[in-house]
């Protein structure tokens, strides 16, 4: 908890220090009624004093309850603000910081833990860091202050007090040394329903085709179960310190009373006032240290829960990528376009095998080079290494005669269009989705320039039906495109990676929900409009790659044939095979 207090702004330690002022001023008011009352109760005993003696003193009790009240308000205020500003401060780091993440770190954590930590984890830090500002501060000047102030009281009082606040402090300690266990767990648990319900919704589809709400909801209830009675039983454990200090307050009250009542009938005549004025000023002084513990035990509460979510906070805020920027920003002018992979090997972490072995071929300069092998031969795999998803852990890949480890990643993604597998679009319209991010770089305005935009997506072939839907290009697309087909959003991708004009195109399996009209249409504009740019593309499908320039057979992350459709058929057994399967006999022969 320290080490995530530390990142605390100068600005946020300054509105700490002034709230400290307001606290001790709090504490110093709070700590004086008892004294007014004191000599409220004198006077009220003691013949001849004056109603106005009574009403100052009465008066001077009201002015250090309002300032009281004012300090408290002020402590609010800035613990308020504090917080807030921390929280804010957290959510961007850790959001900055998993942008930074390569797919190793993201995997490593998984999305719905980096969902929980930037949400629920801040958040529960946020509840520790005002409630901490209000009572962590004002709890021990308190008790210590008002242990000052009943100090000479007499060893009774004392006695009585002490036995307390010990009685206190065990019953605290043993509940937290139970509790903590659990609330630890708790914030793993809160990760796992976060996975169970994301995974239903975005598999809602998939769900309902199976008929398989009841198995989901038996998934769902038990993460849900689980957290639960981690839940309860974190609540009663906690619940057992309120009816404790309840009892402790009541029992002190009772044994002040009590000692209170012996020493006044063992009093002389002359000292009963005394004794009993004692009694009723250690009565308010022994409740405030009480209540200092209470608001100990408020702290306790939230303490543990706050301690877990600032660990792992931290774990994830400490976590140094992987992949880190090189300090090129520019290839080689004489290899400009081209990818080379030398001796390139591949394993992802903690896997046994490699994905890929021994992988070497060169693009070059608007040649078109696909890919194409059975499932799970590493085809993805390979153009990953590309964009820098993940690093090769053998040999070296090279863009534009430079390795990308040593690009800057802006410059090296700079030089990209790339269209995943899957393909992903944005909460928007149509126009934001195709020139988005770095797309937009040079669009004046600070809107986008709509022709590019167009052209994109008629060179995609979306032309027709984005012109069709309601405001056209700024029609609105929902989350993850959730309101147009999958050969849609493959369109709008596609467009999204044109509109960028890069030097060197990626494909990664991008035509699969395109019919073969649209798909050969698709390549023939691409190839037109496009020329000089490098395509390199993954595919399943015989014809959308037979008019490649070079096209790479993988087999168990090796390759096992390079070349044309024709040299492929006549020498490449592997290739064969897929095509026999997917084109007719006429097909084959032409």
């Amino acid at each position: 908890m320290l080490k995530i207090i530390k990142r605390l702004k100068p600005k946020e330690w300054l509105m700490i220090g002034v709230s400290v002022i307001f606290i001790v001023a709090q504490v110093w008011l709070d700590l004086k009624v008892p004294d007014f009352m004191s000599e409220v109760t004198r006077l009220t005993q003691t013949p001849g004093s004056t109603i106005s003696d009574i009403w100052l003193n009465g008066g001077y009790m009201l002015l250090c309850a309002l300032g009281s009240v004012v300090s408290a308000v002020t402590v609010g205020y800035f613990a308020a603000r504090v917080s807030a500003s921390f929280a804010q401060r957290l959510r961007g780091l850790l959001f900055n910081k998993v942008e930074s993440f390569s797919m190793e770190e993201i995997n490593r954590f998984s999305t719905s833990s980096l969902i929980t930590r930037s949400t629920n984890d801040i958040t529960q830090i946020q509840m520790f860091v005002v409630m901490a500002l209000q009572l962590l501060i004002k709890a021990p000047i308190t008790a210590v202050w008002a242990i000052t102030k009943i100090a000479g009281s007499g060893p009774e009082f004392t006695t009585v007090v002490g036995a307390a606040v010990l009685l206190v402090l065990i019953t605290v300690s043993l509940i937290i040394t139970l509790a903590m266990p659990k609330f630890r767990k708790m914030q793993t648990l809160t990760d796992n329903i976060t996975r169970v319900t994301s995974e239903n919704l975005t598999g809602l589809r998939v769900v309902r085709a199976y008929n398989a709400e009841d198995y989901q909801e038996g998934k769902f209830e038990a993460a849900n179960k689980e957290l639960t009675d981690a839940q309860v039983f974190t609540n009663r454990a906690m619940a057992v310190m309120m009816p404790v200090m309840t009892l402790v307050m009541s029992g002190l009250s009772l044994a002040i009373y009590w000692v209170g009542a012996y020493l006044v009938d063992a009093a002389g005549a002359v000292d009963k006032l005394a004794v009993f004025s004692n009694m009723v000023v250690f009565m308010s002084y022994a409740m405030q240290v009480v209540m200092s513990f209470m608001m100990l035990v408020m702290i306790f509460i939230l303490l543990p829960r706050a301690s877990v979510s600032a660990k792992r906070v931290n774990e994830a805020l400490d976590t140094e990528p992987r992949i880190l920027d090189g300090g090129e920003s520019e290839g080689k002018p004489d290899a400009a376009g081209e990818v080379e992979f030398r001796s390139v090997g591949f394993k992802y972490p903690g896997a046994a095998e490699a994905v890929l072995e021994d992988i070497s071929f060169t693009a070059k300069r608007g040649e078109t080079v696909a890919f194409i092998g059975s499932t799970g031969s590493g085809k993805s795999t390979l153009i990953n290494l590309i964009p820098r998803f993940f690093d090769a852990t053998e040999g070296e890949v090279l863009v534009d005669g430079v390795n990308v480890r040593d690009y800057k990643l802006e410059s090296l993604l700079n030089k990209i269009g790339y269209v995943p597998q899957k393909a992903v679009l944005f909460k928007g319209s149509v126009a934001s989705n195709v020139a988005y991010g770095d797309n937009g770089r040079d669009l004046t305005g600070g809107g986008h320039n709509v022709e590019d935009v167009k052209k994109a997506v008629k060179i995609a072939q979306g032309a027709d039906f984005v012109e069709k839907m309601d405001d056209g290009y700024n029609a609105s697309v929902s989350q993850g495109g959730g309101n147009i087909s999958g050969g849609q959003k493959q369109r709008l991708a596609i467009a999204r990676a044109v509109c960028r004009k890069p030097e060197i195109y990626i494909f990664d399996d991008s035509f699969s929900a395109l019919d073969y009209k649209t798909d050969r249409a698709l390549r023939s504009v691409l190839k037109k409009e496009t020329a000089g740019v490098t395509s390199l593309i993954v595919a399943q499908r015989i014809g959308t790659i037979m008019d490649a320039d070079q096209i790479i057979v993988l087999d168990e992350g090796k390759i096992v044939g390079k070349g044309t459709h024709k040299e492929l058929l006549r020498g490449c057994a592997v290739y064969k095979e897929i095509a026999v399967s997917q084109l007719s006999e006429e097909e084959l022969v032409s």
